[in-house]
């Protein structure tokens, strides 16, 4: 559970960094914004959750693949 949690933060930290303008972002700005969503994939990729989104993007990768041969 503590998992989702963390999980729900660093999205909303997520959120909250991107809604801002970009000509207001440094490269250490950025730099720590990517290794936040790192975090956050690293947080969602084992739960329920995350299986399913692994799921989902492999069948539409695949799809796309089938759909250009």
């Amino acid at each position: 559970m503590l998992t989702i949690n963390l999980a729900v933060l660093l999205a909303i930290i997520v959120i909250v960094r991107l809604r801002r303008r970009t000509q207001s972002r440094s490269r250490f700005d950025e730099k720590v914004t990517v290794v936040i969503v790192l975090a956050l994939g690293v947080l969602i990729a084992p739960t329920p959750i995350g299986q399913g989104i692994l799921n989902a993007l492999g069948q539409l990768a695949s799809g796309i693949t089938q759909a250009g041969r």
